[in-house]
C-alpha cells in the first residue's frame, strides 16, 4: 500500500468525524461535551451571543444542552477560552487571541500610520468610522486586501495627495470609488456628486488613451467647458442619476467617432458641410444622433464648425401596456414572496405611482409619514396615501433594509440603501432586478401615468407625484383625458 494512501487513511481516521450538530462528515475543529464539531458549526458557535437559559448570564453561547438550546461555556463544560486577551470580551478569537474588534483596531492603526507611528490626522475620522463598524469582520477582511492597504497607506503618508484629482487616475477604480465615498462621508474629502466624480475619472482615462489623437484638445474643451459645468449646475439642484453620467460618456465617445468619420473623408469639423452631416445621420443609429446633438450645438456656437441644420430626431413609440396587464404585475409584486423586498417595493412604486427608478432609489425614511393612522408617502406635495397591502410591504422594507450592517451605510436614511458610503442603491441594480423579475417592460411606468391622468386632473397628479405639469398634461392629451383645461394651481382648499 502506498504511503500516500496511508496518509489519507490516517488523516481520515484522526481528523474526519460526523459533526454532532449538523451531521455532516467533515474535518473536526473541536471536540466538546456534545461531541466532535465541524469548522462551520464552530464558527457559528463562536458568534452566537445571548442569554444562557441555564444560568441567566448574557454572554457567548457556544455550547448546546440536551434539548439543543445554546448555552454558555461554563454550563456546557467547554474548557476552551473565548476571552479576548486585550479587551476581555467573549467571542471568536484571531492571532494573539484578540477578538474581531481588537484585531480590526490593530490593523487600522497599522494601515493608517502616517509614518510617525500614529494614525494620520487627516484620516482620523475615517479610521474611527471603520473601527466602530457594526460588522468588524467584514471591515477587517476588506482592509486585509493588499491593494486596499497600499492605497490607504499611501494616502496616510502623503505619497498620494488627499484630493479628488489625485484619485481620478488610479487603478482598481472600484476600490478607489468605494474609498472615495468613505472619505467624503468622513469629511476627509469635500462632497462632490458621485456621478460627476465618475465622469471625471472616466475622462482622465479617455484623455490618456487619446494623448496622441489630433482631436484630444477639442474633446477635452467640450468636456471641460460644456459637459462638466452643466453637470455641476444640475447637481447643485438635485443629485445626478447614473443615466445622466452614462449619456455624458456617450456624447464624448460619439463626438470622437464623428470627428474620426470626418477624417476618413479628408475633412475636418471646420469644413463640414450640410451634405456630410446629413450623410452621417443617414448611416448611424437614432441613439448616436441623440448623443451627437449636444456636441454639434456646442461646436457651432463656439465657432468650431459652420452653423448647419441638425436633423430632427424621431423615436418610434411602443404600444401602451393594458390596464389588465398592469394590475397583474402589481398583484404579483404585492404577493410574490419569492422576490426580494426592495424589488417588490420598487415595482409597486413604478406600477402604482408611475415613479421612475432614479426617483425611487432616492426615497428616504423621512418620506414615510403617518396621518390619522394612515401611511403616506412623500412623492410630491401633499404626501400621497399608501393603500393596503402595499402599505404593509413598504413598512416591512423600512424596518428591514439591506446593507446596514457595515461601516459604509450603518446610519443611512435611504429607503433602499446601497453598498457605497452615503449612497442609495444603484438605479442600474434595481433596474436589472426589475427586468429579471419581469416588471421592467418599458411600458409599465407610462401605463401607470396614463391611468392616473385619466382618473384626476393632470396638474394635480403632477403636484402629488413629483412630475412637471407639462408632462402630465401631454400624457393626458395623448390618452384622451377630459381634464385638459384644468389649471395648474393650488386646489388644496
Amino acid at each position: 500500500m502506498s504511503s500516500a494512501r496511508l496518509s489519507r487513511e490516517r488523516y481520515e481516521r484522526n481528523h474526519i468525524r460526523d459533526c454532532a450538530r449538523c451531521g455532516r462528515r467533515a474535518s473536526k475543529a473541536a471536540n466538546w461535551s456534545d461531541g466532535p464539531i465541524c469548522r462551520t458549526c464552530l464558527h457559528k458557535a463562536e458568534n452566537t451571543h445571548g442569554t444562557c437559559p441555564h444560568c441567566g448570564a448574557a454572554r457567548l453561547l457556544p455550547g448546546r444542552d440536551s434539548a439543543g438550546a445554546a448555552i454558555c461555556r461554563d454550563c456546557a463544560g467547554i474548557t476552551r477560552n473565548f476571552f479576548c486577551s486585550q479587551c476581555g470580551s467573549e467571542g471568536q478569537l484571531y492571532a494573539g487571541r484578540l477578538c474581531t474588534r481588537c484585531s480590526l483596531t490593530d490593523l487600522v492603526t497599522v494601515v493608517f500610520d502616517d509614518g510617525t507611528g500614529s494614525i494620520s490626522p487627516a484620516l482620523r475620522m475615517l479610521a474611527d468610522r471603520l473601527i466602530a463598524s457594526p460588522n468588524p469582520k467584514s471591515t477587517w477582511t476588506w482592509l486585509q486586501r493588499s491593494h486596499v492597504r497600499g492605497l490607504i497607506t499611501d494616502l496616510a503618508r502623503g505619497t498620494i495627495p488627499l484630493t479628488h484629482e489625485a484619485l481620478h487616475g488610479l487603478p482598481n477604480w472600484r476600490t478607489v470609488a468605494h474609498l472615495r465615498d468613505l472619505l467624503m462621508a468622513s469629511e476627509a474629502l469635500p462632497q462632490v456628486d458621485k456621478q460627476i466624480l465618475h465622469h471625471e475619472t472616466w475622462l482622465a482615462h479617455r484623455y490618456a488613451e487619446l494623448a496622441a489623437d489630433q482631436h484630444e484638445r477639442l474633446l477635452r474643451a467640450f468636456a471641460t467647458w460644456h459637459q462638466l459645468p452643466r453637470m455641476r449646475a444640475r447637481a447643485a439642484i438635485k443629485p445626478l442619476t447614473p443615466g445622466s453620467r452614462t449619456f455624458a460618456g456617450e456624447q464624448f465617445k460619439t463626438a470622437h467617432a464623428f470627428l474620426s468619420w470626418l477624417d476618413t473623408s479628408d475633412e475636418d469639423l471646420a469644413t463640414c458641410t450640410q451634405a456630410m452631416l446629413d450623410a452621417w445621420h443617414a448611416t448611424h443609429s437614432q441613439h448616436q444622433h441623440n448623443s451627437l446633438r449636444v456636441f454639434l450645438r456646442w461646436a457651432m456656437s463656439n465657432g468650431h464648425m459652420p452653423k448647419l441644420r441638425i436633423p430632427t430626431p424621431t423615436a418610434p413609440k411602443a404600444a401602451p401596456m393594458s390596464q389588465r396587464r398592469r394590475l397583474q404585475l402589481l398583484r404579483r409584486a404585492v404577493t410574490d414572496e419569492h422576490l426580494d423586498l426592495p424589488t417588490r417595493v420598487a415595482a409597486c412604486l413604478m406600477l402604482l405611482y408611475a415613479q421612475p427608478i432614479t426617483r425611487i432609489v432616492r426615497l428616504t425614511l423621512d418620506d414615510l409619514t403617518h396621518h390619522n393612522g394612515e401611511l403616506h408617502l412623500r412623492l410630491g406635495d401633499p404626501p400621497t396615501p399608501v393603500p393596503e397591502p402595499f402599505a404593509t410591504l413598504l413598512l416591512k422594507l423600512a424596518n428591514d433594509r439591506p446593507h446596514l450592517n457595515t461601516a459604509t451605510n450603518s446610519g443611512a436614511r435611504w429607503l433602499i440603501p446601497g453598498r457605497r458610503a452615503g449612497q442609495p442603491a444603484n438605479p442600474s441594480t434595481i433596474r436589472e432586478h426589475l427586468r429579471r423579475a419581469g416588471f421592467l417592460t418599458g411600458t409599465a411606468r407610462p401605463a401607470a401615468l396614463r391611468h392616473l391622468v385619466l382618473q384626476a386632473p393632470a396638474p394635480v397628479i403632477a403636484q402629488s407625484l413629483g412630475y412637471h405639469h407639462v408632462t402630465t398634461t401631454r400624457v393626458a392629451a395623448e390618452a384622451g383625458g377630459s381634464w385638459n383645461r384644468y389649471a395648474p394651481n393650488d386646489h388644496s382648499e
